[in-house]
């Protein structure tokens, strides 16, 4: 049998690794000091020894590792891994044979049973982001798996845990035929330039895929949509695609005005009919507030936190005055995109900031449309925090 950490688990918090919560947290355990070495397969018991569960020892801004199996006689090895991966592909064949989508998440830590390692799909290419120093000890079982079906062009990997503090700059080529970049993928019909090799991100986020379709199907034509924290664009060429007038775009990145063009020229747009700004989200509220700029639409994607020389941003503290600028510039029987993908707080909450928010400007709404993560982003329902992302489409009354 496998050699195994023994570790305590404090009586709060026993009936939770009974359900099935696969988070390990600091608090929930009484011994961490004989965990030394990341990677280390460790069994969870109670306070007379009864087996709880089986995992790794992992640190990431979540916890110190992850539950795999509560099964004892379940080794965590090669044929574990190729199990669990070959289950989460045999439920995505739809999106293999979807010829409008060629870009999806093919594995999602936890919600497909291994909590800290997720596998993006981009047309024939294989993205590992690994989340902690942990996981990425069991690197050459998960490629040996992608390697045994084959037909991949290449392997590349964002080790995204802190060693000597950052996101570690490596080529984040693993193995194969090295792609030509951009890589152009395409979601539901819409094409996208994405990159693998720079940087922690590549140019999209995947779990707005439905998002983005709902904006082009049924909000966009004949709109003027604006689109803050706009990244690479990617709602305004949904925006564009769906027959939006015009699209603004404004993010304080340097880099996001260049990598907007490029989404529009890659889709054939002229992006001078288009506005890009590179400019505080904050600023350009105030810079509209002040020119009297009205919008049929704004999307609203802020990250969970951010830090700018003037000012710091959290989600969980800032949404609702975030909401009140974006509703002052907001037309009337305009619509709001309000997404945040902080997972410390639920659909419930959410909707609480946009009550606040519209109650404070003393206007009406009405909830059109929620989302949530899409069919390929599977989440364990036993660990509600997994099903991060909410998205509401607010009507402004």
């Amino acid at each position: 049998m496998q050699n195994t950490i023994e570790i305590k688990v404090k009586e709060p918090f026993i009936q939770d690794f009974r359900k099935g919560v696969p988070l390990i947290s600091k608090e929930a355990i009484t011994n961490e000091h004989v965990l030394k070495e990341e990677g280390a397969i460790i069994d969870l018991v109670d306070s007379t020894n009864n087996f709880l569960g089986r995992g790794y020892y992992g640190r990431q801004n979540k916890g110190i590792g992850w539950v795999l199996t509560n099964k004892q006689d379940e080794a965590i090895d090669f044929s574990f891994f190729q199990r669990k991966i070959l289950k989460a592909i045999n439920k995505r064949q739809g999106f293999y044979q979807d010829e409008e989508t060629t870009a999806f998440r093919l594995f999602n830590g936890e919600g497909d049973g291994i909590g800290g390692l997720t596998i993006d799909y981009f047309d024939g290419y294989y993205l590992i982001n690994w989340y902690s120093d942990g996981i990425y000890t069991f690197k050459e079982q998960v490629i040996q798996v992608l390697d045994n079906l084959g037909d991949y062009k290449a392997i590349y990997e964002k080790k995204r845990f802190d060693t000597k503090g950052k996101y570690m700059e490596d080529d984040d080529f693993v193995k194969g035929e090295r792609g030509e970049f951009p890589l152009i993928i395409k979601e539901n019909g819409m094409r996208y330039a994405v990159y693998l090799n720079d940087g922690a991100m590549v140019g999209i986020f995947l779990d707005q895929r439905e998002v983005r379709k709902a904006i082009r199907d049924k909000y966009a034509k004949g709109k003027h949509v604006l689109n803050t924290f706009s990244y690479t664009g990617a709602f305004s060429i949904a925006a564009t695609l769906g027959g939006a007038d015009k699209t603004t775009s404004v993010d304080l990145a340097k880099r996001s005005k260049a990598k907007t063009i490029e989404q529009f020229s890659v889709n054939d747009i002229d992006f001078e009919q288009h506005d890009i700004r590179v400019m505080d989200v904050f600023d350009y509220f105030q810079y509209a507030q002040r020119h009297q700029l009205k919008f049929d639409m704004v999307v609203l994607d802020p990250p969970s936190f951010a830090r700018s020389k003037k000012r710091t941003f959290s989600t969980s503290k800032d949404y609702p005055k975030l909401l009140m600028d974006t509703v002052s510039i907001t037309k009337k029987n305009g619509v709001i995109v309000a997404s945040t993908n902080n997972a410390s707080f639920g659909m419930r909450k959410f909707k609480g900031f946009v009550e606040k928010a519209f109650k404070q400007m003393n206007t009406g709404y009405k909830i059109l449309e929620e989302y949530h993560l899409p069919a390929d982003f599977q989440v364990d329902r036993k660990f509600q925090q997994g099903n991060y992302l909410k998205v509401l489409f607010i009507k402004v009354k």
